[in-house]
């Protein structure tokens, strides 16, 4: 029991691998490392996927990279909305970053999640740009309005929520991440044998994928939420007169009237009178 209590405290204690001589000492912790490896492992894969792209005669490597995009803008597009769609790259890179990261532990790395200050930074990223979505799709003063709908009386609730938000998206990445490090731990402690090879593909594949996917399904559902906007009630149309004898669309007063009678008989009267002299 000791031992297991060990290796949980010891597995729950975030490292420090090395300390930049900088103001006193900046601490560089082993989720911030691990994180500096996923991001260059995508980025590796991006320069090598998209290396060689041709318009005419694509490779069988393009194809596979075309498809692959667009299944995940279709995915993540669909949760957007459509008017939110320009969010779509940052969620996508998200979620490829969230679920590399889960995996990691297979590859005898720490998952970055596991330590409480990475999923707070995700979280606060995610709050903040979806207010901002907000404020650019409903202006300054339709975001502030947003706060009373549909009541006055909800305001206090809508203004919490911008603390809820980012403590619910933190503690559910975080806390499913180290639920799952700690049972393997215990499995592996029980059964040290062929067990925690197979679970191991439950919580560190399917697992770390699924809480990826709840991450950018509970952003793009805010983001989608703060883009609305109010429909604005459709313009009520004149009705125009009509009159016989006159275009549509016009209308024919009596002074139009009595103007266009005497213009009549005074061209009457001319004409009678060139007759006359004639």
């Amino acid at each position: 029991m000791e031992s297991l209590a060990e290796d949980l405290k010891s597995g729950l204690t975030v490292k420090t691998i090395f300390t930049i001589p900088l103001f006193g000492g900046i601490e560089i912790k082993e989720s911030v490392v691990v994180t500096w490896v996923v991001m260059g492992v995508l980025i590796v894969l991006a320069l090598w996927l998209t290396h060689g792209m041709t318009v005419k005669n694509p490779s069988k490597k393009q194809i596979f990279v075309e498809m692959v995009v667009s299944k995940l803008d279709s995915l993540v597009g669909g949760m957007l909305g459509p008017n939110a769609q320009e969010y779509t790259t940052y969620l996508e890179t998200v979620l490829l970053y969230i679920g590399l990261a889960n995996i990691m532990g297979i590859f005898g790395f720490v998952p970055p999640a596991k330590d409480l200050n990475v999923t707070a930074a995700l979280a606060l990223m995610s709050i903040v740009l979806i207010e901002a979505a907000g404020i650019r799709a409903r202006k300054v003063k339709g975001w502030l309005h947003s706060f009373a709908e549909p009541v006055a009386v909800v305001v206090p609730i809508n203004i919490l929520e911008i603390g809820i938000r980012p403590l619910s998206l933190c503690m559910r990445l975080f806390g499913n991440v180290l639920g799952s490090y700690v049972i393997m731990t215990l499995i592996e402690h029980v059964l040290p044998v062929v067990v925690p090879i197979i679970l191991s593909l439950y919580f560190d594949i399917f697992d770390g994928f699924i809480q990826a996917y709840v991450f950018v399904f509970l952003t793009s559902l805010f983001i989608s939420e703060a883009c609305e906007t109010p429909e604005a009630e459709p313009k009520k149309k004149k009705k125009s007169r009509r009159r016989h004898g006159t275009a549509a669309g016009t209308e024919t007063t009596p002074a139009a009237e009595n103007t266009a009678t005497t213009a009549a008989a005074e061209s009457t009267i001319t004409a009678g009178t060139v007759t006359a002299q004639i």
